[in-house]
């Protein structure tokens, strides 16, 4: 049987007792695929007998850092896992990372170094903590079983699987026909995100749907290892603030879960009109029966803000809390709605530089301000009227300004950054 022919329907079996029943239809709500949701049930119903937690695993891939509301997906259905009394099982790639997961990728990944692995995993978990109780979750580092395995041990896991069915993967079959080049290393990584399942003896295993060959390849190594099979249990992928792309910082689409405040709520309000019910479903706590509501209230009003509003404000208190999420609204009004400066600007100094000169390069006191990467961005700024003095966008291009005429002066850039420079 193909690894991608086994699904089974989003529903409890009416022969379920209702504790079950309900922790199940809670739990699949919003998933993209559970196999087999008969499974889980089992599971279920032998962890309330025994009394031994569920152990549901999600692997940290290392090369990425910074977390952003596409991988809070994934991390806020796990924390439902952990709510209802099952253990959170974090599994660093400190191993697999010097491969890097070839999930939707089209040529070979560079190795990590150890120390580029180690600083993203705890970059990971500090940011996963926003999500995850992580004083109950459990973190292991895959090199403890990966590293150990003998020339013998790799042999007997590589026997249990094909060629063939390893080419069933949609990036290796495309790689494949245009003649593109796959590693050995590559077809291993499935195998190595198996054993992990194997060594720490998973339930459940979780992640989006470019993962769900990975996790039915750990259902099939377990069997061959003599474990019953984990659940697959995948989310779906978020689309980014541009409404095309799934959210990646590459794509500059997204919201970091450590983004500010107002810096969150206004990305969100960017979300276009037909992604607010996908976002207020993945992305904030409220139930289906509220998402729904708020969807029709707005429908009601003709007025599809009004929904978005309710989802910026939701994701906010998430991160921030409930006096954040106020706050970040009234600013986005001040300075969206209403046009006008805030009053609660931050005041900087006239980088010391800077002090003297007759004529000061607006493009270098942004960049020493800290409010643009580079020099170029900020011309680039310029040049669409981004910046604005005291409420006015000077002139396009390479802007140069009296320092004397500095202090006092309101700087912005784009819409949410305000700093006010104050004199010698």
């Amino acid at each position: 049987m193909s690894p991608l022919s086994a699904k089974a329907p989003l529903l409890p079996s009416a022969a379920m007792g209702s504790v079950e029943s309900a922790a199940v239809t809670r739990l699949v709500e919003n998933a993209a695929t559970v196999i087999r949701v008969e499974e889980l049930e089992e599971r279920l119903q032998h962890s309330r007998r025994e009394g031994r937690p569920l152990r549901v695993k999600l692997g940290i891939d290392p090369s990425r850092p910074d977390l952003h509301l596409g991988h809070a997906v994934v991390l806020r259905k796990l924390r439902q896992f952990q709510d209802l009394g099952h253990t959170a099982v974090l599994i660093i790639g400190d191993f697999t990372g010097r491969v890097g997961d070839p999930s939707g990728q089209s040529e070979t990944r560079p190795f990590l170094s150890e120390d580029e692995i180690e600083a993203n995993a705890r970059t990971y978990l500090d940011q996963a903590g926003l999500v995850l109780d992580m004083e109950r979750a459990e973190v292991r580092r895959n090199s403890e079983w990966l590293g150990t395995m003998s020339m013998g041990d790799v042999l007997r896991l590589t026997s249990s699987y094909t060629v063939a069915r390893m080419l069933e993967r949609d990036d290796f079959q495309a790689r494949y026909r245009e003649g593109r080049p796959i590693s050995v290393v590559e077809f291993l990584y499935p195998l190595m995100q198996a054993m992990d399942s194997v060594a720490v003896e998973a339930d459940v295993e979780m992640g989006g749907t470019d993962q769900t060959f990975n996790l039915l390849v750990g259902r099939d190594i377990q069997k061959e290892y003599g474990q019953e099979p984990q659940v697959v249990f995948t989310m779906p992928l978020l689309e980014g603030i541009d409404g095309v792309r799934k959210m990646s910082k590459s794509f500059d689409n997204y919201v970091a879960l450590t983004d500010p405040p107002e810096d969150m709520f206004g990305k969100l309000m960017r979300v276009p009109d037909d992604l607010i019910e996908r976002y207020l479903r993945l992305c904030t706590s409220l139930a289906p029966g509220d998402v729904q509501a708020v969807m029709s209230e707005a429908e009601r009003a003709g007025n599809p803000v009004l929904a978005k509003r309710r989802m910026a404000g939701e994701v906010v208190q998430l991160y921030h809390g409930a006096r954040a999420a106020a706050g970040s609204e009234r600013r986005f009004d001040q300075i969206h709605r209403e046009r006008e400066i805030p009053k609660d600007i931050p005041e900087v100094p006239l980088p010391g530089r800077f002090k003297g000169q007759p004529l000061v390069s607006l493009a270098h006191l942004l960049l020493e301000l800290g409010l643009v990467k580079s020099t170029s961005e900020a011309r680039r700024l310029l040049n669409q009227s981004g910046i604005k003095l005291n409420g006015v966008a000077p002139a396009a291009g390479e802007v140069e300004v009296a320092s004397e005429s500095l202090p006092g002066t309101v700087i912005q850039v784009g819409r949410r950054k305000f700093v006010r420079l104050t004199g010698p």
